[in-house]
């Protein structure tokens, strides 16, 4: 009996019956007992709520191809496969569902909304893994994990305490970017900057012991004001070099805060003087750190002011935006303000969460 062949190859009828036959197989396994030598390779995780694209197709092409060059030398090869949780993306993915049922993560709770992320990963997460094997990868598929397994987890604690009894790490504080809305920090690569129409504002810093004689400070965002520990001017700007090491009082707290030099400051902006906020922006930060700052959180994690932002202390976000220059034009610390295009997060605006905007 013949068979004709096909004018042309259909990968769709014939390499899924190949796949399979190597599964049952059991070719892809390595056996913790073998005597050959071991060779190994872990997955970089793709997300569990994504889906392959080229760059995945090549980088595992590349892993297929040392695992099938190993097995053919003899050696134990084993490609760990498995799938990384992507909390953000899962989380977003879940409140949209909970949206169309009226719902939402706080009215749920914290455990039964963890629990809807679970069953969502037991009924989605394997679109990924079913990808990976129609590209034919030869994964020890017995082996499959995920980040967020248990036994995971208590490894990454483990490793985290040595490293940290070693002195190898230490925790401090630092500045994240944070989502308000998602309720969590977020990488640089999720903070998008945005490029955004604003007004540079100047307001006046009084200069402490000097009646009449001012600070002019030009910003972007006049409302993270109540968290200033200092102004900064460029160490070779002449206008202002007999003032550094002075103190001016911050408007509307009275706080009393010092005049610094750092060449951080361009001298070209605005009027040639910074004000310093190290706990809400990540270039202040570091001015802070080479100058002995302290840092001064005025934001909660809902975006409204703390106790520590005085008489706004409870705001919003919106409200502290338009409520900050009324009082300071009233106690005659306001100067002018201008329209000029501002860029996320050069300028002194904040960068969005790639998932909310």
């Amino acid at each position: 009996m013949t068979r004709e062949l096909g004018k042309r190859y259909d990968p769709q009828a014939i390499e899924p019956r190949i796949y399979q036959r190597w599964l049952e197989a059991g070719i892809f396994h390595a056996a913790e007992d073998s005597p050959a030598e071991p060779y190994a390779v872990v997955i970089p995780p793709p997300n569990v709520t994504g889906v392959l694209h080229l760059g995945h197709a090549l980088n595992n092409t590349l892993q297929d191809l040392l695992i099938r060059y190993r097995r053919m030398l003899g050696d134990n090869a084993m490609w760990l496969p498995g799938t990384d949780h992507a909390g953000i993306a899962t989380q977003n993915v879940v409140e949209r569902e909970l949206l169309k049922e009226g719902l939402s993560r706080e009215q749920l709770g914290r455990e039964a909304f963890l629990e809807r992320v679970w069953r969502w990963k037991e009924d989605n997460g394997s679109r990924i893994i079913e990808q990976l094997k129609r590209l034919g990868c030869s994964c020890d598929w017995a082996r499959e994990r995920f980040t967020m397994d248990e036994g995971l987890s208590r490894a990454v604690t483990e490793v985290f305490c040595r490293l940290y009894e070693a002195g190898l790490i230490y925790r401090g504080e630092y500045l994240v970017n944070w989502c308000p809305r998602c309720g969590t920090a977020l990488s640089d690569e999720e903070a998008i900057p945005k490029e955004t129409q604003g007004h540079l504002y100047r307001i006046r810093y009084p200069l402490e012991g000097a009646e009449g004689q001012y600070l002019v400070v030009a910003t972007t965002r006049p409302e993270t004001m109540l968290g200033d520990t200092a102004v900064a001017v460029h160490p070779e700007d002449e206008r202002y070099r007999e003032l550094v090491g002075r103190t001016v009082v911050l408007p509307l707290l009275g706080r009393r805060i010092p005049v610094v030099a750092d060449p951080y400051v361009d001298r070209a902006f605005g009027t040639g003087c910074l004000k310093i906020t190290p706990a809400h922006d990540p270039h202040d930060f570091e001015v802070a750190e080479r100058h002995g700052l302290p840092r001064i959180n005025v934001m909660t994690p809902r975006r409204r002011s703390t106790r520590r932002a005085g008489r706004t202390g409870g705001w919003t976000a919106s409200r502290r935006a338009s409520g900050c220059w009324p009082t300071s034009r009233r106690r005659g610390c306001w100067r002018a303000s201008s329209r000029t295009p501002t860029t996320c997060p050069a300028a002194s605006a904040a960068p969005r969460c790639w998932s909310t905007g």
